[in-house]
């Protein structure tokens, strides 16, 4: 199997001057997207140069949704024009969208086409429930992470006809635990920053156990910067997201512990430990934390 390299490939699609410099992007799906890797290469019919082109095509449409469910939210740290940077983030997240149908039509893969079609309509009214259920304020903290979890996960479920059944289980619970760790690494940065933070992980828990007074400061946001950090340490939002990565990391290595496969076990250890890398979280941190 040829090694993980889908974020190289991607640069050439998402690696725009403009888009760098006038605005920030949500993170790549890297775990995900190594995950759906090995799983296309070891279990399924697809194999090499396809299970690559999957990956990407999936890849490139999943950084167009998270580039517009940044755009409500979002408090670019750039500075500049305000404006110009919501503009180029709804071109950038329909551009990076749209390479999906290009390249598979490049590449003959008309019925890719209609699947990842229609995974993407499945997430659009996922999410649109859950913008109902923040509306009526009728959402727990957990509740929201739970919702943020099977939209992160939806495309990638596209794939699971194609993987052969004695490994559907293992793909299913390491997929959930992956897209857990990438939601709360996401909730972790998000919840830094007062202006990014409204109606994340850190809003609806503090929501839930929130004075009177702090609930209607929260509602009406009339906080700044200080008070906001001030609740966040009261309600423990940061170390309640810690437990929460370091409990899926531990369900991750408690599923490697099951796989026989020496080939697949070695690949699955390798998207591990990029993850881990990549939220500067250790294994030993994870099994002490």
């Amino acid at each position: 199997m040829k090694p993980y390299c889908i974020p190289q490939l991607a640069k050439p699609y998402t690696d725009y001057d403009m888009i760098q410099k006038h605005t920030d992007l949500p993170p790549f799906s890297d775990g995900r997207g190594h995950l759906l890797y090995i799983f296309l290469n070891h279990g399924s019919s697809v194999k090499g140069s396809t299970g690559e082109l999957y990956t990407l095509v999936t890849a490139l449409i999943q950084l167009g949704l998270d580039t517009h469910e940044v755009i409500d939210r979002s408090n670019d740290r750039r500075g500049g024009d305000p404006m110009r940077s919501r503009q180029l983030k709804v071109l950038a997240g329909d551009y990076f969208s749209s390479w999906f149908y290009h390249l598979l039509a490049k590449s003959d893969q008309i019925e890719m086409v209609g699947i990842l079609s229609k995974a993407i309509a499945d997430f659009n009214v996922l999410k649109a429930n859950l913008y109902v259920k923040m509306r009526g304020i009728r959402l727990s903290a957990e509740q929201y992470l739970r919702h943020m979890v099977q939209l992160n996960m939806r495309l990638f479920l596209s794939f699971t006809p194609m993987i052969e059944n004695s490994l559907v289980e293992l793909w299913e619970k390491l997929l959930t635990e992956f897209s857990q760790c990438e939601t709360v690494a996401i909730e972790l940065q998000r919840c830094d920053n007062l202006e990014n933070a409204s109606n994340g992980y850190c809003y609806w828990k503090m929501l839930e156990s929130a004075t009177e007074e702090e609930r209607k400061q929260l509602q009406d946001q009339n906080l700044d910067q200080k008070d906001w950090k001030m609740l966040k340490m009261k309600y423990k939002c940061d170390s309640l997201l810690t437990d929460k990565l370091h409990q899926s990391i531990q369900s991750i290595q408690g599923l490697l512990q099951s796989v026989k496969d020496e080939s697949l076990l070695r690949e699955l250890e390798i998207a591990l430990d990029r993850i881990l890398l990549q939220m500067k979280v250790s294994g030993q941190a994870a099994v002490e934390g």
